[in-house]
């Protein structure tokens, strides 16, 4: 199986590489990533502006992969790669990630890694984000093992492209590891923005702020994480509200 990897930590990020190091020993792997962190970036892409295309000479000589580093988001990394530099070899298989943090309830929102994953999936091609909550005792080799295992036997069931998010919980619950289908939560933030003056006079934000979790009922993915197991939410690209729209058509 062709995969091709991707992620929002950048190429350096440990996730990534944790990835490449489990994949690469039975399948054919391609790393496509952000030279620098592109956290919260969502589907974000660049235009009309030169980005710089790298060869990742120290993941291919460690991992044995066509490794590529691209001076863009994730979404650039996933498209250019497929669109200008795949040279007709399409991935089976899209794997953004291993996130450094869980992405959970509506931060799919605004996540690189959901984004990069969305890329693949708008090129008709399977697509899993794929990550694990910042505290977690689980190494990222482990988390890379047990994913691997799970979507290496999705693939060979899987009918038409699915766009997946996974996210691994900071432990398992006792016993052999648990994947749980799960919807979408919702999650807020709490004083969020920090101004700043210096002293010059100029303003300044920061995004910060403490998580306030509005719905993690037993359906949702928040709840499968927090009790430990491995939450699995099918995902779609399409926004329109159908419900909404019958409404009007009627």
């Amino acid at each position: 199986m062709r995969i091709l990897l991707s992620n929002d930590d950048g190429i350096q990020a440990e996730g990534i590489r944790a990835l490449a190091g489990v994949l690469s020993a039975r399948h054919d792997v391609v790393v496509c990533a952000p030279m620098y962190e592109q956290s919260g970036m969502a589907h974000a892409l660049n235009v009309h502006k030169r980005m710089e295309v790298a060869r990742a000479t120290d993941m291919e000589e460690l991992y044995l992969v066509e490794a590529w580093t691209i001076d863009g988001t994730p979404t650039d990394c996933v498209k250019i790669y497929l669109e200008a530099m795949a040279m007709g070899q399409k991935p089976d298989l899209v794997i953004s990630g291993i996130n450094h943090g869980a992405n959970l309830a509506t931060d799919v929102l605004y996540s690189g890694t959901v984004g990069a994953a969305m890329e693949g999936f708008l090129h008709d091609i399977p697509s899993v984000a794929l990550s694990r909550e910042r505290w977690s005792e689980i190494p990222f080799s482990r988390v890379a093992e047990v994913a691997a295992g799970y979507l290496e036997e999705l693939m060979g069931t899987a009918g038409d492209p699915f766009f997946l998010n996974l996210n691994f919980p900071k432990n398992f619950c006792p016993g052999e590891p648990r994947f749980v289908y799960s919807q979408l939560g919702r999650r807020d933030y709490i004083n969020a923005f920090r101004q700043e003056t210096d002293e010059d006079g100029r303003t300044y934000f920061t995004v910060a702020g403490d998580i306030v979790d509005l719905d993690k009922g037993e359906a949702t993915d928040i709840h499968a994480v927090e009790s430990g197991f491995i939450s699995v939410t099918p995902l779609h690209a399409d926004l329109t509200d159908y419900v909404k729209l019958d409404e009007r058509l009627k």
